[in-house]
C-alpha cells in the first residue's frame, strides 16, 4: 500500500491539477493507462486541428480561381508524410510529459488501468493506492451504435482515423456532429469521395439559421444523406456496403472502402467500479457532481467530458483551473459558475456559437431581439467574395447585453473571442458600439451585426 495526499486519475484536463498541487508540497499519484495527455493531445482536437489545417490550405488553392488566379497542375497531397508528422509532433508532446512527472519530487506516476477497491483505495495494475483526495478526469470514447453487422467490419472511429495509413478513394461518414463533420471534412479535401450518412440534421443543436445556412453551403462541396437511419453494414472483398432507409421509408445501398463511425461519446467510468467507492453516475455513467464538482464521496470530485456537462478541453481545463483555486490556490467553499461556454466547429465554413440559440430563448419565453449580418454586406466580405455566411447576435432588450451569438463564415472561431471577451466584460450593446473596429478588418461583420439590433430598440 503506499499512500498520498491526492491521487489525479486521468491526464488530460487532470494534468492541470497535478504539478500546481505537487509544487505546494503535496505528494500526487497521477493513474493514466493510456498515452500521456488525454484524448485532446493523442485522439482529438490537436491532430484533428493540424490535419484540418492542410484541408484549409487545399480548400484555398481550389476556391482560387473565383479570385481570378489560376492553378495549373492541381494538387498532390503526400498522405503518408502527413499523418506520420502530425502522429510524430503528437507522440513527441505526449512522451514529453513522463520525464516532467519522474524528474518531480512530489509526483508518482503509475501507468496502469485505474478501480476503486473502497472509497479510499485504488488498485493501479498490482498495487494498492490510498490519497486523501481524488480527482476522476478519465474523458470518454467514440460511442459505437448498434447497427447490425457493424461489430463484423473493419471500420474506424476518429482514433484511427486521425492516424490511416492510406487515403481512401471513397469515405462513407456515420454521423453529423463535430467529429463526423470535421474529419470527413479532412478527408474530402485530400481527395476522397466522401458521403455523410444522418439520421436527421447536421450540427442539429445548432441555431436553425446556422443549421440551414450549414448545409446549404455543405452540401455545395460534399454528398449528405440526410434523414438516413443505417439498417445494416457489410463488408466484403475490401468494400463496405452500408443499408439505410430514408424518411419516406425508401432503402438505399452505400458503399465505399472506408467507414468512419462518429455517432457521439461514452464515458470511460465501467472499469472504474464506481459504485465500491459510493460515486453515482447516471444511467449512461457519465459521473454525478454537484454544484462544487464533487461526487456523492466526499472526498473524490470529477471534471471533464467524464461528467457530461461540456465535451470541449477549455471546459475541462476551466473546471481544473476552479477546483485548484476553490480547494488549494484559495481555500474557500464556492460554487462553480460558468460563463457562457463558447466553441467551434472547424470544417469549411467554421461555425462559432457563444450562449443562447434563438430556439432556446424562444422556448424559454426570453425576450429578445436578433442582429443577423451577412458577410458580404462588409468590405471583407466582399473581398472573400462570400455568399451565405453570416454573424447573428442575441440581445436582452431589458439588460442590452449578448443573450448569444452564431458565426457562419470563414474565420468565425477566432472572430467569436470578440464577443466572449464583451460578454464576459458584462458590456451592453451600446459598448460593444462605442468599441473602435480596424477596417476593413472581419469583425466589422459583428459590428454591422450589432447595429441591425440596436436599430430594433427604443
Amino acid at each position: 500500500m503506499q499512500k498520498f495526499d491526492v491521487l489525479v486519475i486521468g491526464t488530460g484536463a487532470g494534468t492541470k491539477l497535478v504539478r500546481p498541487i505537487a509544487d505546494l508540497g503535496f505528494k500526487v499519484a497521477v493513474i493514466e493507462k493510456g498515452a500521456l495527455g488525454g484524448t485532446c493531445l493523442n485522439r482529438g482536437c490537436i491532430p484533428s486541428k493540424m490535419l484540418i489545417h492542410s484541408a484549409d490550405v487545399i480548400s484555398e488553392i481550389k476556391e482560387a480561381e473565383k479570385f481570378e488566379i489560376d492553378v495549373e497542375g492541381g494538387i498532390h497531397v503526400r498522405f503518408q508524410d502527413l499523418i506520420n508528422r502530425v502522429s510524430s509532433t503528437v507522440d513527441q508532446d505526449s512522451a514529453s510529459i513522463k520525464p516532467v512527472y519522474d524528474k518531480h519530487p512530489n509526483i508518482t506516476l503509475f501507468q496502469e488501468q485505474a478501480s476503486f477497491v473502497d472509497s479510499h483505495t485504488i488498485q493501479a495494475g498490482h498495487q494498492l493506492i490510498q490519497a486523501d483526495k481524488c480527482f476522476i478526469a478519465t474523458g470518454t470514447r467514440p460511442f459505437i451504435p448498434s447497427i447490425p453487422g457493424l461489430d463484423q467490419t473493419p471500420f474506424m472511429t476518429s482514433n484511427e482515423a486521425l492516424r490511416l495509413s492510406f487515403l481512401p478513394k471513397r469515405l462513407l461518414v456515420i454521423g453529423g456532429g463535430f467529429v463526423a463533420l470535421e474529419l470527413g471534412y479532412f478527408y474530402a479535401s485530400l481527395g476522397s469521395q466522401v458521403t455523410f450518412i444522418v439520421r436527421d440534421k447536421l450540427l442539429k443543436n445548432e441555431d436553425q439559421d446556422v443549421v440551414a445556412t450549414f448545409e446549404k453551403l455543405f452540401s455545395q462541396k460534399h454528398q449528405l444523406a440526410l434523414g438516413h437511419t443505417p439498417l445494416f453494414v457489410g463488408h466484403e472483398k475490401g468494400i463496405f456496403d452500408v443499408m439505410t432507409q430514408d424518411k419516406s421509408k425508401k432503402r438505399h445501398v452505400f458503399q465505399a472502402e472506408a467507414l468512419l463511425v462518429a455517432t457521439g461519446v461514452t464515458p470511460n467510468t465501467e472499469a472504474l467500479q464506481l459504485e465500491k467507492a459510493g460515486v453515482e453516475s447516471n444511467e449512461k455513467g457519465y459521473i454525478k457532481v454537484n454544484s462544487f464538482l464533487q461526487t456523492s464521496a466526499p472526498h473524490i470530485w470529477a471534471l471533464g467530458d467524464v461528467i457530461g456537462r461540456y465535451f470541449f478541453r477549455h471546459s475541462a481545463n476551466f473546471e481544473a483551473e476552479y477546483l485548484m483555486n476553490s480547494l488549494y490556490t484559495d481555500p474557500t467553499p464556492s460554487e462553480i459558475k460558468y460563463p457562457f461556454m463558447p466553441y467551434a466547429v472547424f470544417t469549411n465554413p467554421q461555425v462559432a456559437r457563444l450562449g443562447y440559440t434563438q430556439q432556446e430563448l424562444e422556448q424559454d419565453k426570453k425576450p429578445f431581439v436578433v442582429g443577423l449580418n451577412l458577410y458580404q454586406s462588409s468590405a471583407m466580405g466582399m473581398a472573400l467574395r462570400s455568399q451565405d455566411e453570416f454573424a447573428k447576435v442575441l440581445i436582452d432588450p431589458v439588460t442590452r447585453k449578448l443573450w448569444g451569438a452564431h458565426i457562419v463564415g470563414k474565420e468565425a472561431a477566432t472572430m467569436m473571442h470578440m464577443l466572449i471577451a464583451f460578454e464576459k466584460m458584462g458590456a451592453t450593446l451600446d459598448d460593444m458600439l462605442e468599441t473602435i473596429y480596424i477596417h476593413p478588418a472581419m469583425p466589422e461583420i459583428l459590428r454591422n451585426a450589432l447595429r441591425k439590433a440596436k436599430a430594433q430598440l427604443p
